[in-house]
C-alpha cells in the first residue's frame, strides 16, 4: 500500500492534505447527517458501499504495521467513530465485543473473514459450604464468512461478539464504523471465554502516524 507524503493543511487539531473537502470528508459528512436523523444508521451501509466502489483516496489515510493490525483513525464526534484497519498477511483480531454499540465494517480491498461467537449464559454450581458461584462460560462458534472488497457486514452485541482475519496471501483493509465510539471493549480467551476490558488506541490520525499521543489526548482534540 502507498504511503502518503504530501503536503498538509489543517482540520481542528489534526493535519489533512490542502485541498479543501476530499471524498473521505463527504463520507464523514453524510454519515453524520444520517445520524442526525435516524440514530440506527439505516442508510449507512449503501453510503460505505458507494464510496469503496468510487474512490480511493482513502489509501492515503491507512498504515501498516508487522506488529499487528493497526487502527488509523479518520473521524469522531458525538455520534461515531470512523476508522480504516490495515491487516497484513496473518494477523488478526481478538474475540471482542463492541461495548452495546452498532459496527459496520466495509471491506476497502482484500478478502476479511468474519466468525462470529457466543457466549452463554454461565451456570451457577454450589461449592461445599453450599454457595452457587457461576461457572465459567465457554465461547460457542457461530458461522464464519468471507467478505470480499466491496462488501458490508454489521454487528452489535446482541448478534454476536466476532474474530475478524484476513483470508489468502494478500494484506487487505476495511473500513470500521462505530455508533456511538468505542473507548473500551472487552476481548476473550478463546479456550476458557474469560474476558478482559481492554483500551482501544489509534496508530494513526488523520492520515499522520500518532506517535506518542496518547488515545485520549487524541479523543480530546476532536472534542475542542
Amino acid at each position: 500500500m502507498p504511503i502518503r507524503n504530501s503536503a498538509l493543511g489543517s482540520f481542528g487539531s489534526y493535519p489533512v492534505h490542502f485541498m479543501t473537502q476530499q471524498p473521505i470528508d463527504d463520507l464523514c459528512a453524510a454519515l453524520k447527517a444520517e445520524f442526525d436523523q435516524d440514530s440506527r444508521g439505516k442508510a449507512v451501509p449503501a453510503l460505505l458501499a458507494a464510496y469503496q466502489a468510487e474512490h480511493q483516496g482513502w489509501r492515503d489515510w491507512v498504515f501498516f504495521s508487522e506488529e499487528r493490525y493497526t487502527r488509523n483513525l479518520i473521524m469522531r464526534c458525538e455520534a461515531f467513530e470512523l476508522l480504516l484497519l490495515g491487516w497484513a498477511t496473518d494477523q488478526e483480531s481478538p474475540i471482542h465485543d463492541h461495548a452495546d454499540q452498532y459496527c459496520w465494517m466495509s471491506v476497502m480491498e482484500g478478502e476479511l473473514e468474519e466468525t462470529h461467537y457466543t457466549l452463554p449464559e454461565p451456570v451457577s454450581t454450589a461449592d461445599t459450604s453450599g454457595v452457587a458461584t457461576p461457572a465459567p462460560a465457554i465461547l460457542e462458534l457461530g458461522r464464519s464468512k468471507t467478505f470480499q472488497a466491496g462488501g458490508v457486514a454489521f454487528i452489535d452485541d446482541s448478534i454476536a461478539y466476532h474474530l475478524i482475519r484476513p483470508m489468502g496471501a494478500a494484506p487487505a483493509v476495511s473500513m470500521h464504523l462505530y455508533a456511538n465510539p468505542i473507548d473500551t471493549c472487552r476481548i476473550f480467551c478463546p479456550e476458557t471465554g474469560r474476558p478482559e476490558d481492554i483500551s482501544l488506541g489509534y496508530h494513526s490520525v488523520r492520515g499522520e502516524l500518532s506517535g506518542s499521543a496518547t488515545a485520549e489526548t487524541i479523543r480530546a482534540r476532536f472534542r475542542s
